[in-house]
């Protein structure tokens, strides 16, 4: 039997931390660790070296960006340590500083999307993996700030959803399915952006990576 993902856990809020850690430990997850502000978020991930941390972007004490800025924290100290972020409303400008350097094992989603546990427990997954996962509000929010004269301006509709379904850390099957299209048109979709975002041929996945950094950089 594979090592269960070691999380820890950064919420202020009892009764969500404690829901979480109930809801993952169901699920099949190791919680080391459940803390209450930034401070011992970093501290945590300094000791326990988890897999993954699920993480308020708000804690105390000034209740702004001290989550956020754990993870930025952390993520310099550790690159490859997984981080998925989650807020009570969007806040792409945080979407924005979290995903600057790196997509790689990075999530950001709605505390909502929690209630809907297969869908939470799969983009957690996704991100321990190395994936990664973006809240769908908080892609459409980033979609409306598009600049004039963005390479994106240049994507079609269809290219514009698949990019979207890209970022949200969708495969080429899963957008497929989702646009109710062939993987043989997602895969051609993929290969217009790159050409359009003027991304030279490299791995698949470090060019899907580099486009859904582009595509954040408003």
């Amino acid at each position: 039997m594979p090592e269960p993902i070691r999380v820890l856990i950064a919420e202020d809020a009892v009764l969500l931390r404690e829901g979480l850690a109930r809801l993952l430990a169901d699920s099949g997850f190791d919680v080391v660790a459940k803390v209450d502000d930034g401070k011992g978020m970093v501290e945590a991930a300094d000791a326990l070296k988890p897999d993954v941390i699920v993480a308020d972007v708000r804690m105390p004490p000034s209740f702004t960006d001290e989550g956020l800025r754990a993870a930025v924290q952390v993520r310099a100290k550790y690159p490859d340590m997984a981080i998925l972020v989650f807020s009570q409303a969007v806040e792409a400008a945080y979407a924005q500083e979290l995903f600057s350097t790196s997509a790689n094992g990075l999530g950001y989603l709605l505390k909502e999307r929690v209630a809907e546990v297969e869908e939470f427990v799969d983009a957690l997954k996704r991100v321990a993996a190395g994936g990664t996962a973006l809240d769908p509000e908080v892609v459409a929010q980033l979609l409306g700030r598009r600049k004039r004269n963005d390479p994106l301006e240049t994507l079609t509709p269809r290219e514009r959803e698949v990019l979207a379904m890209m970022a949200e850390g969708r495969s080429n099957s899963a957008i497929a399915a989702g646009l109710f299209v062939t993987e043989k048109a997602v895969e051609k979709h993929t290969s217009s952006i790159f050409t359009k975002l003027n991304l030279t041929p490299a791995a698949e996945d470090h060019r899907r990576v580099m486009a859904v950094l582009r595509y954040l950089n408003v």
